[in-house]
C-alpha cells in the first residue's frame, strides 16, 4: 500500500489505486487485508480506477479505540474524499455488509455491489450466530487469536484437517496479527438478519451477487438484500462459490457501475 488518508478519528488508512476512471472501493471481508482484492481490482482497472484498501487494524492501515462500525464508515468516506469526492462501491462478504451501511448512512456513492453477504436468514441461523458472537468474544478478550482464527473458520465450514493445514502455514502468522478485527466484521453484520429498514434507505442503484454453487441460505440472503433496497438487483453467477472468480465477477460489475459511472 504505497497511499495513505486519514479518517475522521484520525487513524491513517492506507490504499492503493489501479488504472483510471470512476473510482471503485472495494471492501474486503473477514481475515481479507487490501491485497486480497488485487486480483479484482486488476480486472477492474481497464475501465475503472479501482481502489483497494487494508480495513482498520488490518496491514498498513492503524486502529483506533474504541471500535463501531461508524468508524469503518467513516474510513470509506475518507477514502471517498481521496478519491475526488464520490465513488462506487464494492464489498465481498462482510464487507459487503459495511459498503451497504455506507449507502445507507448518506455517503456520496452512486451505486454499491455486494457478494454474498452473510446475513442470518432464519431463527436457526441467528441462534448460531448467537453463540458464535459469545465465543468470540470470550476469545479476543483473553487474547486466544489462534482460537479465534480457528472458530471462524470452523463458522465458515472449514473441516478440521484443512484447519490444521492452515495453522502450519505461513499464512497463520498474518491470520493471527489481525484475529481482533473478526469482532469488527461480525460487528458489521449487525443483530444478524438482513437489514430490511436500513437496506429501505439505500438511495442508489443496488446490485447483489451470489454464486450458484454456493450454500442456499447464502444465496438467499444475497437475494433478500436485492429485494429490501429500492433500487436492488440479484443475480447469481454460474458455477460460483463464496471464493468467487475475479475474472468472472469483474465483467459482472464492469456492466453494473458502467451504467452510473
Amino acid at each position: 500500500m504505497d497511499k495513505k488518508t486519514i479518517s475522521r478519528d484520525g487513524t491513517p488508512i492506507a490504499y492503493e489505486r489501479f488504472g483510471d476512471g470512476p473510482a471503485v472501493i472495494l471492501v474486503g471481508g473477514a481475515m481479507c487485508t487490501g491485497a486480497t482484492l488485487v486480483p479484482l481490482a486488476e480486472a477492474l482497472s481497464g475501465r475503472f480506477r479501482a481502489v483497494t484498501y487494508d480495513r482498520r487494524g488490518r496491514g498498513g492501515s492503524g486502529d483506533t479505540a474504541p471500535f463501531a462500525v461508524a468508524r469503518e464508515v467513516e474510513d470509506i468516506a475518507a477514502l471517498i474524499e481521496a478519491c475526488g469526492g464520490d465513488a462506487l462501491l464494492y464489498g465481498v462478504s462482510s464487507g459487503g455488509a459495511l459498503a451497504l451501511e455506507a449507502a445507507a448512512s448518506g455517503l456520496p456513492v452512486r451505486a454499491v455491489a455486494v457478494y454474498e453477504t452473510p446475513f442470518a436468514v432464519d431463527a436457526e441461523a441467528g441462534e448460531e450466530r448467537a453463540a458464535y458472537t459469545a465465543r468470540l468474544t470470550e476469545l479476543l478478550s483473553q487474547d486466544r487469536r489462534g482460537e479465534a482464527v480457528e472458530l471462524f473458520l470452523s463458522r465458515v465450514g472449514a473441516p478440521p484437517e484443512l484447519i490444521a493445514g492452515i495453522r502450519m502455514s505461513h499464512a497463520w502468522a498474518g491470520m493471527e496479527a489481525i484475529a481482533p478485527t473478526l469482532a469488527y466484521d461480525n460487528a458489521a453484520l449487525g443483530e444478524g438478519p438482513v437489514p430490511r429498514g436500513r437496506l429501505a434507505g439505500v438511495p442508489v442503484p443496488l446490485l447483489s451477487v451470489a454464486g450458484d454453487a454456493s450454500p442456499g441460505w447464502m444465496r438467499e440472503a444475497s437475494r433478500v438484500v436485492a429485494e429490501a433496497a429500492p433500487k436492488g438487483s440479484y443475480r447469481t453467477l454460474e458455477g460460483q462459490t463464496h471464493m468467487v472468480d475475479a475474472s468472472v465477477l469483474a465483467p459482472v460489475l464492469a456492466e453494473f457501475f458502467g451504467a452510473d459511472a
